[in-house]
């Protein structure tokens, strides 16, 4: 359950930090926060079932 959680944590600092490295406003940093959390979480997600699938004995 933490690989999900982690990926949108990790998802909305990366995109927050690209936002304000371009120059964005806070409205820019939470849209990129967003979307990356987003991505990452569901990255997170196939992984953990990836994991669960494989760890099955």
């Amino acid at each position: 359950m933490i690989l999900p959680l982690g990926g949108i944590v990790l998802g909305a600092l990366i995109g927050a930090i690209r936002a304000r490295m371009r120059g964005g406003k806070l409205l820019d940093m939470l849209q990129w926060g967003a979307a990356f959390a987003i991505i990452l979480g569901i990255v997170g997600l196939f992984i953990l079932v990836f994991i669960q699938r494989t760890a099955v004995a």
